[in-house]
């Protein structure tokens, strides 16, 4: 996380909510030979990140002998030119939104990992509607224990939660300019920055 405390979002609930919108994570361990990635849908619910892994990816066997897993949900970013500001002698920088999750990561049983892939589709599905859900109870028996077969669901009690709102608050009379320089960008990475910054 950003060091500066001025970019710094301690509330929990917005952390949530934003892991929540995005669902999707970077997830980093310590494997045996060196750091170890992984991306992965994932969810929270009670305080607890859920998802789940390939059987064959390198991160089950670095999880299986260091469990401490961090998580990095990401929204959007931009590049700020200091053309854009009023003031002189600006240097350029990047304004972006992250969230980072750390936890002891466990593994599910094979209930564990059905029920983990219900909620996940029960929650992506939603944001379909008015689409009718898919569920797991379209998919044949034998087709859905084969699959059940191939991945490692996990869960992980958040131990820390931080989030970096990194919207130009160090420099509070530039907001809305660089806001404006970016909204008209066709660039959805720099559009979202530019509605995010003219909430602040």
């Amino acid at each position: 996380m950003h060091p500066a405390p001025t970019f710094a979002l301690r509330d929990p609930q917005p952390l949530l909510d934003f892991v929540a919108h995005r669902g999707f994570a970077v997830l980093a361990a310590q494997g045996p030979e060196g750091p170890v990635t992984a991306h992965a849908a994932v969810i929270v619910t009670s305080g607890v990140l859920r998802f789940h892994l390939s059987a064959a990816n390198r991160m089950v066997a670095a999880l299986a002998e260091r469990p401490r897993l961090l998580a990095v949900v990401t929204g959007p970013d931009a590049y700020v030119s200091p053309d854009w500001y009023a003031a002189e002698d600006q240097v350029p920088t990047w304004n972006y939104v992250a969230v980072e999750i750390e936890g002891e990561a466990r593994a599910l049983d094979r209930a564990g990992a059905r029920t983990l892939l219900d909620d996940l589709s029960a929650h992506f599905e939603a944001k379909l509607a008015p689409k009718p859900p898919w569920t797991t109870a379209k998919m044949t028996p034998a087709k859905l224990e084969a699959l059940l077969g191939g991945i490692v669901a996990y869960e992980a009690p958040i131990a820390r939660l931080e989030g970096t709102w990194k919207l130009s608050q160090n420099k509070p009379g530039e907001v809305s300019r660089v806001a404006a320089a970016l909204e008209v960008l066709p660039d959805a990475g720099a559009q979202g920055v530019a509605r995010l910054m003219r909430g602040i």
